[in-house]
């Protein structure tokens, strides 16, 4: 019902409009209504500071003015970065989902909350507030009449599309926590996230569609359950006519839903408890379940979702993340539903039906504020102007990057190209682990320069710093180094879901009294950042972080297979691709060639797709230190073709390994029967 519904929804007209606060005369209560209670603030590099010396009387008062509480708080922080403790708003109450839905529906019932863009173009669905608060409380009731209760943790395994949405806020409205799944991680990668987060509860869809392509969803539901011991119920609903197989276990969601009231009592949560986990890759096998909890993540979304694009009533705010990734809940569902706004979920690709299939949809839903990937529109750019020429993009007014730093030539792409010149593009960084934005452009001056390729000005409340080795501070401008955070921020993680103890290693131990990052950054003489790159073993494959160890795992387990080493290298638009070096056991019977196929069908098998090798070389062995330390940072300048960069190679127990390695990747690259894939020295 909810899922192949395909009538749509007038949108409701607002008669309420923000001041114009770009004008040159500028009102600092228009801009941020809080601020007129802030002494000394008149203009934005005032309250930024403001932000940060008064940290306390800032953000209460943004809290107090843009959530609703059932109870209010006594205590806005109690944080302390070193040992790892982050407490906000305690003492406060209240309810994501009634912060989301019931309070527009008192206001604006028949503004559309959500467009679902269906892969199928130009059969979007529109979502009022009033119908989406029916949707949540139905499948609320529907939970708690099945055992679901208030600490529960749900997995939910669906594409892009309102009963998604609607699972969610279910969740948030009756007290327990979810944790979305990306729905291309393979079965594998599903049930050791189901076993993690200790879910008996799992929401699915029968099928996907996605680039014209169904994909099997409920399926790969079947196999994971089948591993996860605790899962007692699966529910099924249905995006697709086709029938699939159900067991006991499964439960039809949209014909259950039908059953229920319409009216869901919403649970009173205090400020920190678990809004949601969300797995990362480590620089260990392991992913991390790292936890958001409730007034802290939601208000730091709605603030940075307003304000680094300058959204406005009325605008129309085209997130294509996938559901399944932080910038999918910060950005497509609690951020502009938080904020009253209307929000698209994009289900298809960037090139389905043809590289227009962005603009179309700018053009037919007059997206006002656009927010997707550099390897799209790296991807993109390749095809040309006229794809974007095409249609009319005049209903845009900011353009944003999000998930790893875009390249120049990409930025001035998507600037002069898709923007016409005129929309500034935001190239956003931050985190699963940072809630929300942390470093963008905006806000700053209408007139204020923006850097290509840059994140460049931290957010309200944000004190990024970078250290040296040894964890000092480095206050120049123009220098490099670690990125740590200084102070922290409502809508920082809270932990790692059932292991504080590797938060606290992960983040808080490196530069005690700061929160790493992981990241390398640049300060330009004007003081702008700039994002380097991961400093561990994270590789970013088209926004994606993969750990290697969790690559190395998948790798180690073929029987042909004696130890690996995996590493990220440059690519022209995913960003960074996977190289792997296999070493295999003597006497291996089998063609290089045949099971490098079968390496990448085992990664893409346990992880997803996207994690599998574009290249893999085999080696006699591997370079290491003498106490057995793989040296990838070799094995980095040799794929990079950087040999002069290799640096000393006296500390290798073999340093002739190095050279085997690289005459085997230069063989590699003459063999292929393709061009190899351009690498360029970072």
């Amino acid at each position: 019902m909810w899922l192949r519904c395909t009538s749509k929804c007038v949108f409701a007209s607002l008669s309420r409009s923000y001041n114009n606060v770009l004008s040159r005369s500028f009102n600092i209560a228009a801009f941020m209504p809080e601020a007129a209670g802030f002494e000394g603030v008149s203009d934005r590099a005032a309250l930024q500071e403001f932000s940060l010396s008064n940290s306390d009387h800032f953000w209460a008062a943004v809290a107090r003015h843009r959530l609703t509480w059932i109870s209010p708080f006594h205590t806005v922080q109690d944080c302390d970065l070193s040992r790892g403790r982050i407490k906000w708003f305690e003492g406060g109450k209240l309810n994501v989902s009634v912060n989301c839905l019931d309070r527009h529906v008192h206001t604006c019932p028949e503004k559309v909350a959500l467009i679902w863009e269906r892969d199928e173009p130009g059969s979007e669905v529109k979502v009022t507030y009033r119908s989406l608060l029916d949707m949540t409380c139905r499948l609320g009731n529907l939970l708690r009449r099945r055992g679901v209760k208030k600490g529960d943790c749900v997995t939910i395994y669906m594409p892009p599309c309102p009963l998604a949405v609607a699972s969610m806020l279910a969740c948030a409205r009756i007290g327990a926590a979810h944790n979305v799944v990306f729905a291309g991680f393979s079965a594998e990668a599903l049930a050791e996230r189901i076993r993690d987060a200790q879910s008996s509860t799992v929401i699915t869809v029968n099928q996907g569609v996605r680039g014209g392509r169904v994909i099997e969803l409920k399926k790969t539901v079947d196999t994971a359950v089948e591993g996860c011991p605790s899962v007692k119920q699966v529910f099924v609903a249905m995006r697709t006519e086709n029938p699939v197989v159900m067991t006991d276990r499964d439960v039809s969601m949209e014909e259950e839903m039908k059953l229920e009231d319409a009216v869901c009592e919403p649970a009173a949560m205090d400020s920190e408890d678990v809004l949601f986990l969300l797995y990362t890759s480590g620089s260990t096998g392991k992913p991390k379940g790292l936890v958001h909890t409730q007034a802290g993540y939601l208000l730091y979304a709605l603030l940075t979702h307003r304000y680094v694009f300058s959204y406005h009533d009325g605008d129309v705010f085209g997130c294509v993340a996938d559901i399944g990734w932080i910038t999918g809940h910060s950005y497509s569902v609690y951020g502009p539903l938080a904020n009253g706004g209307t929000t698209v979920l994009f289900e298809s690709t960037p090139v389905y039906p043809n590289p227009g299939r962005y603009w179309e949809m700018v053009q037919r839903l007059r997206i006002n504020q656009f927010y997707g990937a550099p390897t799209a529109i790296r991807l993109l750019l390749k095809y040309g102007d006229h794809w974007v020429h095409k249609y009319d993009c005049s209903t845009l007014k900011t353009l944003g990057s999000v998930g790893e730093p875009i390249n120049t030539e990409a930025w001035e792409w998507y600037h002069r190209v898709v923007g016409d010149g005129r929309c500034p593009v935001v190239d956003t960084w931050w985190q699963t682990e940072t809630g929300g934005i942390c470093i963008a452009p905006r806000p700053s001056d209408p007139d204020a320069e923006i850097v290509p390729g840059m994140a460049m000005r931290p957010f309200f409340g944000m004190k990024p710093v970078l250290v040296d080795g040894e964890g000092k501070l480095l206050t120049s401008n123009n220098t490099s180094g670690p990125l740590c955070l200084a102070q922290p921020w409502p809508g920082m993680a809270r932990t790692i879901h059932n292991n504080h103890q590797r938060f606290i290693e992960t983040y808080c131990q490196p530069y005690p009294g700061y929160f790493f990052t992981g990241d390398g950054a640049h300060r330009s003489e004007e003081g702008y950042y700039q994002i380097t790159g991961r400093l561990d073993d994270v590789i970013n494959v088209s926004g994606h972080r993969l750990g290697t160890a969790e690559i190395e795992d998948v790798v180690n387990h073929c029987p042909a297979v004696a130890e690996s080493a995996v590493i990220g290298y440059s690519h022209d638009v995913k960003g960074q691709a996977v190289y792997a070096f296999v070493v295999l056991k003597k006497e291996v019977g089998v063609p290089e060639e045949d099971l490098s196929q079968l390496l990448k069908d085992m990664v893409s098998k346990s992880i997803a797709k996207y994690a599998c090798p574009d290249q893999i070389q085999f080696v006699q062995r591997l370079p290491k230190t003498r106490s057995g330390k793989i040296m990838r940072r070799v094995l980095r300048k040799v794929v990079e073709q950087d040999l002069g960069g290799l640096g000393d190679l006296s500390t290798l127990d073999d340093p002739a390994a190095v050279q085997e390695i690289v005459q085997g990747h230069q063989d590699l690259c003459s063999g292929e029967r393709h061009s190899p894939l351009k690498v360029h020295a970072s």
